[in-house]
């Protein structure tokens, strides 16, 4: 296994004994752990690069779960571990089908990493993690707009404590009924996670949220799931490559070249400014959150991706009525960059099913 890289603030000299949540997010090019006390403070941080296969994937995430054990020490509680994995998730079974870019088929990972370690695990979608963890941050961290991430209330936010290991952490969310996050992953794909009084709905067949292959965009252009028009070909980083090839963070420049004047970059950040625009009115038509959380790796651009995706959405306000009455530019907010919120995610599923629901725990038999 590559070395593994600590977090650079982590002190476990707090580490007290009581549960410890460890949370995994298995991601196609690094796969990140945090550890978490009861208390929701992140006790130690470790990420490594990915290697892909079942046999790769399952070796590296129980070594990085005894890394983060052994950094911990023998004065840790009780432990449970939550799994964060692209593809189609069974999470009552631990079950992964179809994660393409880890090269993995069908595994049985929850029960494997149950079995290795001894401990209960939760497995769930990347994109599901993700949003349970930058829901958590509620409005501690998250940019909202008109905040740029250089600007003065950026700096007092990523001063505060929900950054800093041993000290505040994640918050839960309220359990009020209507509080409703929705999180839109803008990364390779387009996917959303949608969280419901502080939980991960799943839906009836754990599709829910991938907007990505709604065929609605009229360019038509061919999506790898097998249509033609889907909001992934317009609205995410692989669609960015593809309409401005050639650069390999392409949204930057392509904000940039068309800020000063470059019709043809101007058209292609028209059609993507617009999809993201269109997945975030689909998120709030169909689901109505409160809040709605933009993340994964377009997100990074910070305000420039908030300025755009703002300008669409008022554009369609400005010639309906309906959905000038939604607020929604109000509603956007971006996850933060500095902070690991898909291990975090991770982590806070595997407490959760641990304080509510130890039935949705694969192993439990094992570790009891």
């Amino acid at each position: 296994m590559a070395a593994s890289t600590p977090h650079p603030e982590a002190d476990t000299d707090s580490v007290q004994a009581g549960p410890i949540s460890l949370g995994i997010d298995i991601g196609g090019t690094k796969i990140e752990g945090v550890a978490m006390d009861g208390d929701k403070h992140m006790l130690a941080s470790f990420r490594i690069p990915t290697r892909k296969g079942n046999q790769a994937v399952y070796d590296d995430t129980v070594t990085l779960i005894r890394h983060l054990l052994d950094q911990l020490g023998p004065s840790q509680g009780t432990a449970t571990v939550g799994l964060g994995i692209p593809g189609r998730v069974d999470a009552n079974r631990g079950i992964v089908d179809d994660a393409v870019n880890l090269g993995i088929r069908h595994m049985a990972l929850g029960l494997a990493v149950a079995r290795a370690t001894g401990l209960p695990v939760r497995v769930e979608n990347d994109v599901n993690i993700a949003a349970l963890g930058a829901a958590s941050q509620a409005d501690d961290t998250l940019v909202a707009p008109g905040t740029t991430p250089h600007s003065e209330a950026a700096r007092d936010q990523s001063r505060r404590p929900a950054s800093e290991p041993g000290r505040d952490g994640p918050k839960a969310l309220p359990d009020q009924d209507d509080h409703v996050v929705a999180f839109i992953n803008l990364g390779t794909g387009l996917a959303a996670g949608i969280i419901r009084e502080g939980r991960i709905e799943h839906g009836a067949s754990g599709a829910i949220g991938e907007i990505g292959h709604i065929s609605v965009d009229h360019h038509r252009f061919p999506c790898k799931c097998g249509q033609c028009g889907c909001l992934e070909t317009v609205a995410s980083g692989s669609a960015a490559e593809a309409l401005w090839p050639g650069i390999a963070h392409p949204m930057p420049d392509l904000i940039a070249q068309a800020s000063q004047g470059n019709q043809h970059a101007q058209e292609v950040e028209d059609i993507i400014g617009h999809g993201i625009a269109l997945a975030v009115q689909i998120v709030a038509l169909t689901i109505d959150p409160a809040v709605i959380i933009l993340g994964g790796g377009m997100s990074k651009i910070g305000q420039p991706l908030l300025d755009l995706v703002t300008e669409h959405l008022n554009r369609s306000a400005a010639c309906s009525h309906f959905i000038a009455s939604l607020s929604l530019p109000d509603r956007l907010r971006l996850a933060p960059a500095d902070l690991p919120i898909a291990a975090i995610g991770a982590a806070l599923a595997g407490r959760m099913a641990a304080d509510s629901r130890p039935s949705d725990f694969i192993g439990k038999e094992i570790a009891s």
